[in-house]
């Protein structure tokens, strides 16, 4: 195995991470307090880990502060990921009226610039949403964006007719890997932590981080997707694809979604190197990264270059 190079005697492996288009968007929430902002934000964002089960890659980009919202209340970004345009007008149309008009207070918005000419890429908001209001709904074009206003209980809803569509960006990745759950866990919550902060990605696994890598394909037909055995120490011994060194015990992976290619190497890189500077006590070992060979997708985020 190749060592690559090391960053405060971390080892970072010569390879690099595969990543594949997916469509995306830019979500606004806002609200009284962000109390309902941190609620509504929650909901919309729920199981929205993997679009192997969940059919979108949905979390928080950042938080707004007032002077940044089309209102001028709390807020928050929503970055989505989905594979096909189809699934992300099924999911939005859904979320949004299941966790944001449901919400006390809230108000939703496009948070993707239109581009010049108007793409005819879009998706549903209050096009689909304005039907609950039962015929007392109405509309209204301000500097050339329609806005719906849906009479509800404590007011009005007042949501965007539509959110532009773009391209985007997922599985950018990196794996840690270590010889004790404390080590690699600490590292986890740095480089989330480091990443958190950056605009145009997400994290979108429990706390930023999975344990549950996975492989392309499985045993089981049904399957697309299944237990990545080479990073599983229980199977070190008996998968024949095994990559883990004698002394390590724990892996755990962040997986990056962004809108540009520079979006996933700025994350990858801010939480690499947070990760190698952790206090992990010399448990974390090294730090590689999950590819198929270059034959899931066209980005590839060699480590060497990202960190050079």
């Amino acid at each position: 195995m190749d060592e690559g190079f090391q960053i405060n005697g971390i080892r970072i492996d010569a390879t690099f991470a595969e990543a594949f288009d997916m469509k995306a968007t830019r979500l606004v929430v806002t609200a009284e307090d962000h109390y309902w902002v941190s609620a509504a934000a929650a909901a919309m964002t729920g199981f929205g880990t993997s679009v192997i089960g969940c059919g979108i890659e949905i979390a928080v980009e950042r938080e707004l502060a007032p002077a940044h919202t089309p209102d001028g209340r709390p807020g928050v970004a929503i970055l989505a990921f989905t594979v096909s345009g189809k699934d992300m007008e099924k999911q939005i149309s859904r979320r949004a009226g299941q966790c944001i008009l449901t919400c006390p207070t809230t108000a939703l918005y496009a948070g993707i610039e239109e581009t010049d000419p108007k793409s005819d890429k879009r998706i549903p908001l209050g096009k689909s949403l304005r039907y609950f209001g039962d015929g007392h709904q109405i509309s209204k074009m301000i500097r050339g964006r329609r806005y719906w206003r849906i009479p509800v209980m404590d007011g009005e809803f007042v949501c965007d007719h539509e959110v532009p569509r773009i391209d985007g960006i997922g599985g950018g990745n990196f794996i840690m890997l270590g010889n004790s759950t404390r080590a690699v866990s600490t590292a986890c919550r740095a480089a989330v932590d480091a990443i958190r902060p950056l605009q145009g990605s997400i994290t979108p696994f429990p706390g930023g981080a999975t344990r549950s890598g996975s492989k392309v394909g499985s045993k089981y037909p049904a399957l697309s997707a299944s237990t990545n055995d080479a990073f599983c120490p229980t199977l070190r011994t008996c998968a024949t694809s095994s990559e883990l060194m004698r002394d390590e015990s724990v892996g755990m992976e962040i997986v990056i979604d962004g809108l540009s290619d520079e979006a996933i190497a700025t994350a990858m890189r801010a939480g690499i190197e947070a990760a190698c500077h952790a206090d992990t006590e010399g448990g974390l070992l090294r730090i590689t990264a999950g590819n198929y060979g270059g034959k899931l997708g066209r980005h590839h985020f060699h480590l060497a270059e990202i960190l050079k």
